[in-house]
């Protein structure tokens, strides 16, 4: 019986510490990737997978004769309700995250906030450039938006798990540069990717926000005076045009950080509560009814001694990490992969773009080279200092973990096209990219930049071999099929397929030496 109970405690033990681990999250989205792409792709599975996300989850009220006809929210699917239900929740955490950063954390001030934002701008500038440059005026041209954005989770997590060989200050760095580019994120969203905005629901949300921060200025500090508004808010962005998720940033930023009860206060009334407490002893087996009253007591004096703020960003720290991120990432990192074609992230068309390799090198080159530059000119001009303890080749280390996208882009992409074909090829990109940067990131440069030479160089070989197969193939049997140009094509396609997979070898081989 002991050593039953014993290893209980152990196992509950060793579950609590994964999930206090900072890189727990990471490796729970990467299980839940893998998982989305086996159900998107195994026979067994992938009918009822796509059906489900296909499912209508909307609430009906219907009278028999018609007259009563209710439907809310109207076209809500599986896939729309993580999309824009659970999301909010996400956005909201992340809304409380930007919000203490800004008030007490590491943009509080300019002078600690500048190198951060700069590098943020830079690091969401220069990956948009590098999409243009690839899909300027082609159907993917409206993806400019995906590798802009940074993946907290994974990019944390890894940073985390490298431990005492990079210091807390690039830590520290990496998490408010992340928490600047969620922001900036954020804001691409609400300008850029939204629908046609219905004015009058939006006029109504504005005026529910203008009233929820009136009541914040008089000292409200209830917790349902808040998240009932929020509720309402969400529904009028869900149906004004404006992206459902921004009302969960947009309320964040009303929650007050202020506690109820001021430190004074909280001392007073927690003696004169200890002191009934005790006097309530009895010989009855503690607590009694009184007792526990006077606990309950003091248990509301705790809590509301803490900012809502933080007891909502504690709170919901673990449920956003272990549940709707990763529910996100079973949903919308599943692509089917139909064919071969889909791999080849370095195709490109003149009507289409190529929307691979806009985002492949928009996270692993233009991320890194985006940060990097823009902090070396902060601190080359004085208008910022390098974090202590750091180095440049350091941060250009953390740079490239910047283009871990996932989460962020693979929102983006959803939002940024609406043929499913693109927004799969966005999806295949973002995985890969993620990846590359990821192992580049976490492994020392120099020997990165000659892993992922080596690769690219096989992957581009491979792709010119299969070019040059087709081309002897298409002379060779010309005269004896009339299908000529779509056999060519179809070798063309065997090389680039081969090219793609040795590159993703090598990249695992990466992976394992590390």
């Amino acid at each position: 019986m002991y050593r039953w109970v014993r290893q209980r405690h152990m196992m509950g033990l060793r579950g609590r510490n994964f999930l206090e681990a900072p890189w727990a999250g990471g490796v729970v989205l990467l299980v839940c990737v893998i998982a989305a792409m086996l159900l998107a792709n195994l026979p067994a599975t992938k009918l009822y997978y796509h059906h489900l996300l296909e499912t209508d989850l909307s609430l009906m009220v219907h009278s028999p004769d018609g007259v009563i006809d209710w439907i809310f929210p109207r076209g809500m699917t599986v896939e729309k309700f993580i999309n824009d239900g659970l999301m909010v929740i996400f956005f909201f955490a992340v809304g409380l995250e930007i919000k203490r950063e800004i008030v007490c954390g590491q943009l509080s001030s300019a002078r600690r906030a500048i190198l951060q934002v700069l590098a943020a701008a830079g690091g969401m500038l220069v990956p948009a450039i590098f999409f243009t440059a690839f899909n300027h005026g082609t159907m993917a041209a409206n993806g400019w938006g995906i590798p802009t954005a940074t993946d907290i989770a994974f990019a944390i997590g890894i940073l985390s798990m490298l431990g005492n060989r990079v210091p807390v200050s690039l830590k520290i760095f990496l998490t408010a540069l992340a928490v600047a580019d969620d922001l900036g994120a954020i804001l691409v969203i609400a300008l850029f990717y939204g629908g046609k905005v219905q004015i009058t629901c939006l006029l109504v949300a504005l005026v529910i926000m203008l009233g929820v921060y009136f009541m914040k200025q008089m000292g409200e500090k209830r917790m349902f005076s808040y998240l009932v508004p929020a509720f309402v808010v969400w529904g009028l962005f869900y149906y004004s045009g404006v992206h459902s998720t921004i009302s969960g940033v947009a309320m964040a930023l009303l929650i007050p950080m202020e506690p109820r009860y001021s430190k004074e206060y909280f001392a007073h009334k927690m003696r004169w509560l200890n002191a009934l407490m005790l006097r309530a002893a009895s010989h009855e087996d503690f607590p009694n009814e009184e007792q526990r009253f006077y606990l309950r007591r003091m248990h509301d004096l705790s809590s509301n001694s803490v900012g809502m703020s933080y007891r909502l960003e504690h709170g919901l720290a673990p449920y956003v990490t272990f549940l709707i991120m990763p529910v996100f990432a079973l949903a919308n990192a599943g692509v089917e992969i139909t064919s071969l074609e889909y791999l080849n992230i370095f195709h490109y068309s003149p009507e289409i773009g190529s929307i691979g390799m806009g985002v492949f090198f928009g996270l692993v080159l233009g991320k890194p080279l985006g940060i990097f530059l823009a902090s070396w000119g902060a601190v080359r001009t004085g208008l910022a200092e390098l974090p202590e303890g750091a180095t440049w080749r350091m941060l250009l280390a953390v740079a490239c973990l910047g283009g871990i996208g996932f989460t962020m882009s693979l929102f983006v992409d959803a939002l940024a096209y609406t043929e499913p074909d693109l927004i799969d090829r966005g999806k295949i990109a973002i995985l890969m990219g993620s990846t590359a940067a990821a192992v580049a990131g976490s492994t020392d440069w120099t020997k990165a930049i000659g892993y992922l030479a080596a690769a690219l160089a096989v992957g581009i070989s491979g792709i010119a071999s299969g070019i040059a197969v087709s081309n002897s193939a298409c002379a060779a049997i010309g005269a004896l099929t009339e299908n000529e140009g779509s056999f060519g094509k179809s070798i063309v396609f065997v090389g680039m397929a081969e090219g793609i997979a040795i590159y993703g070898l090598l990249i695992a081989i990466v992976i394992l030496l590390f």
